[in-house]
């Protein structure tokens, strides 16, 4: 029996039309049919409060920032900095830890490469098999490239990170360990304190992916102690091409440059170089200026929401898809451990994912198939890929049925 794994909690719940209301694209027709947008664990929508801080600035502020003293420049880099402002308001940081990066890969990326230049071979970088592969090529490159060990914490068969297994990986040789707050494919939410607490323990850093995370939970950087937290601006129902870099104030400090270039510097001579103190050294030449306006109006907008309520109405839609698929022993469900993550990745008997969500788009629902970037935890559940459903807070209960409908018809073409 597939049992419901949300609380009941009782509470202020949220207005799920007004807030559709504020998605242009949620009013499309897919193939003659409503769109149900399901994809949302690789992108969400956009509301009109970023498509509108977006366009504003592009018709009436733009400008280069940091670097001009005329009118537009001085408007655009107050709406960045802005923005800066904003997300270190969302994910509960101080003044001077939040780095803007052209997405969370990109952010993983600058801490490996940065932490990396101090590593060196036989130095451990644990991880899980639940990672996406933003969050094991970088330290892969690591691995090829300074000998260091990357290891990889098992993941137990409903979907949870075997927490006694990955504590006692942590050991003297282990420098980082990352791991996802979320996962993009299984939903699971990891036990982040228990495993910060046992990486300082052992005097590791500790890097937290945080593109699913920040999305569903409501974030304290502070509070969970981490060194890194990273997310990006496309799955906050912001921009693509923005991201996201909080580090504590001391770990920043002590990073080298990750790219050089225009406004990470102090000075530049012949013969000599010094560095901006951070954020500023890590963000190199002209930054993403648009869209990282367009991610400060999306927090805003998620911050004026009830995110408990958000939750809880996310987590109503996993659960009404998980009561009517109750029985159907041609699904085969990854991830079912309790208080998950309103994701749904599955196989059908008999059939491969990309015709499952071919079959799926041609009555208007949207959902993703693949590997969903995260190939190792393919691996360890001996699938070559899955569909997905992933669940956002404007989706419906109408849309959870239409799935459920939809994924039937799918399944009678091989049955």
């Amino acid at each position: 029996m597939l049992a419901q794994v949300h609380s009941a909690a009782k509470g202020a719940e949220i207005d799920v039309a007004a807030i559709r209301a504020q998605f242009p694209i949620l009013s499309r027709q897919i193939n003659g049919r409503p769109l149900v947008y399901l994809d949302n664990a690789a992108s969400a929508q956009k509301p009109r409060a970023v498509i509108q801080a977006m366009t504003a600035v592009m018709e009436g502020s733009y400008a280069n920032v940091h670097r001009g003293l005329h009118t537009l420049a001085n408007e655009a880099t107050e709406a960045y900095e802005k923005a800066r402002k904003s997300v270190t308001r969302f994910l509960g940081a101080d003044e001077g830890e939040i780095v803007f990066t052209k997405g969370g890969t990109e952010a993983v990326n600058l801490v490996a490469s940065s932490l990396g230049q101090a590593l060196v071979a036989g130095d451990e970088v644990l991880i899980t098999q639940m990672e996406h592969h933003s969050n094991i090529v970088p330290w892969h490159l690591l691995r090829e490239r300074k000998g260091v060990v990357l290891r990889f914490a098992p993941v137990a068969e409903d979907g949870s990170l075997d927490l006694p297994a990955i504590l006692a990986m942590i050991n003297e040789r282990t420098r980082v360990v990352a791991f996802t707050h979320m996962s993009n494919v299984l939903g699971t939410i990891n036990p982040v304190r228990t495993l910060v607490d046992a990486a300082h323990a052992a005097g590791a850093l500790v890097l937290i992916d945080g593109c699913q995370g920040a999305v569903h939970l409501a974030i304290d950087v502070k509070a969970l102690d981490c060194d890194f937290y990273v997310c990006t601006g496309h799955k906050l129902y912001g921009p693509t091409g923005i991201g996201v870099l909080y580090g504590k104030a001391e770990r920043l400090a002590a990073l080298p440059p990750y790219q050089g270039g225009g406004e990470m510097i102090g000075t530049v001579t012949e013969t000599a170089i010094s560095y901006a103190d951070p954020p500023m050294r890590f963000e190199a030449g002209t930054p993403p200026i648009i869209e990282a306006i367009g991610l400060g109006a999306a927090v805003d907008w998620m911050m004026d929401l009830d995110r408990d309520a958000v939750a809880r109405h996310e987590g109503a839609l996993y659960d009404r898809v998980i009561e009517r698929l109750d029985g159907a022993n041609w699904l085969r469900i990854l991830g079912t451990t309790p208080d998950k993550g309103a994701i749904l990745s599955f196989t059908v008997e008999g059939a491969h994912p990309h015709d499952i969500a071919q079959i799926l788009d041609k009555q208007g629902v949207a959902v993703r198939a693949g590997t969903h970037c995260a190939e190792p935890l393919m691996a360890r559940f001996g699938v070559t890929a899955s569909a997905r459903a992933s669940f956002a807070l404007y989706n419906t209960l109408e849309e959870a049925d239409a799935f459920v409908d939809a994924l039937a018809k799918a399944r009678s073409f091989f049955a």
